[in-house]
């Protein structure tokens, strides 16, 4: 269990005094960062992040640390805004922390990135997919380890086109970072197969009522709907689209991959599909990391508790081979390969995974999901 920071002067500099429970701090620790939406409308991205890397935490410190020394999680929030990015960012350079899980969202991550890279603070983000955090970016600092949005939207179309073969696509997107970046490269991949995309248009984030973009996809006689962003909108979308009577079929990435979608959606969430990276709770190699989840009564089967466990993992195994330096551990990163949860993580000089493999998920109204056939 986390204790209130002692620090106050730290906890001040992280700008977290009164609103987050920190460990107790000590000279020998090592300090890691989780950069998570600690508020905002997608906390519960935040939690599965965080849930991830305290469980490797947890586990490493059981069995002595890192010679002799315990990694020490400090959380910090960014509210998954990309103006609070660099504000999140300047207070882990601040507070002298040389190691970050996350940012977790794309638009904080991006705008984050620069500051950990030039101040020599290694992140491995466990879910921001967006190609635009690394491609061209010729950074050394920062990896991931979940797939680009370039290997999810690919995959999406190929199920629509293959196996969906609707007749008239709409594609909307939430204008930010992830969501648009996603739906655009769906959009594109589906022209590629031949798919008639009719609509392609952005929708505000944060709004309570889409009855107009609904009205359109009525009057354009859509069939099938791709929507790039978060669970709060999509949990509205399909809400109000049965209300309005249009029924037609939804998909998203793993950002609506979020039981409150269900809250919010309702039964109109039946059959929802999206893209997630394969369930890797379900591989047998990942039985006592899964028991360490289920002991703590963490869920390990959510969109990035396993991405963010191996985020901490390999944080933790370079800092081992290399020693408490953060350059050392970049340029570990970049030469070697590790066996996680997730698979076999090995990285290209831009940081992005060498493979990453999504699946085609069917969502349930009773919460459930299961591997979509059609």
């Amino acid at each position: 269990m986390l204790l209130p920071f002692r620090l106050h002067t730290v906890a001040a500099a992280l700008g977290l005094a009164g609103t987050m429970l920190l460990p107790v701090a000590h000279a020998q620790n090592i300090k890691m960062a989780v950069v998570i939406p600690a508020t905002g409308p997608v906390t519960q991205y935040g939690d599965m992040v965080k849930e991830g890397v305290t469980t490797a935490v947890e586990m490493v410190n059981a069995a002595g640390g890192i010679h002799g020394k315990k990694i020490e999680l400090v959380p910090v929030d960014d509210a998954c805004e990309p103006k609070q990015g660099p504000v999140a960012a300047n207070r882990v350079v601040n507070a002298k922390i040389g190691y970050v899980v996350g940012p977790t969202c794309s638009g904080a991550a991006i705008a984050a990135a620069p500051i950990y890279n030039n101040e020599g603070v290694v992140v491995v983000t466990p879910s921001a997919t967006s190609p635009a955090l690394t491609e061209g970016k010729n950074f050394q600092f920062i990896f991931r380890t979940i797939g680009r949005d370039d290997q999810q939207g690919p995959a999406a179309a190929k199920f629509i086109a293959e196996k969906v073969k609707p007749k008239k696509v709409a594609v909307l997107h939430d204008k930010q970072s992830y969501g648009q970046g996603i739906a655009a490269s769906v959009r594109d991949d589906l022209k590629k197969a031949g798919v008639n995309v009719a609509l392609f248009e952005g929708i505000n984030a944060g709004d309570n009522d889409y009855s107009a973009v609904i009205t359109k996809l009525k009057s354009a006689g859509i069939d099938f709907v791709y929507y790039g962003g978060y669970h709060p909108e999509m949990g509205l979308l399909l809400r109000q689209s049965a209300e309005q009577g249009l029924k037609t079929r939804f998909m998203g990435p793993e950002g609506v991959g979020n039981p409150e979608v269900n809250s919010i959606a309702g039964p109109a969430v039946e059959g929802m599909l999206l893209t997630l990276p394969a369930d890797f709770s379900a591989n047998p190699k990942n039985a006592a990391i899964v028991k360490a989840f289920k002991d703590k009564k963490r869920d390990p089967s959510g969109a990035f508790q396993l991405s963010s466990y191996a985020a901490a993992q390999v944080l933790i195994e370079s800092i081992k081979a290399v020693g408490d330096n953060p350059a050392k551990v970049a340029e570990h990163l970049h030469k070697t390969s590790f066996e996680t949860p997730v698979g076999t993580v090995a990285w290209d000089k831009k940081g992005d995974l060498k493979s990453f493999e999504f699946q085609i998920y069917q969502w349930h109204k009773d919460g459930g999901k299961s591997l979509a056939t059609k």
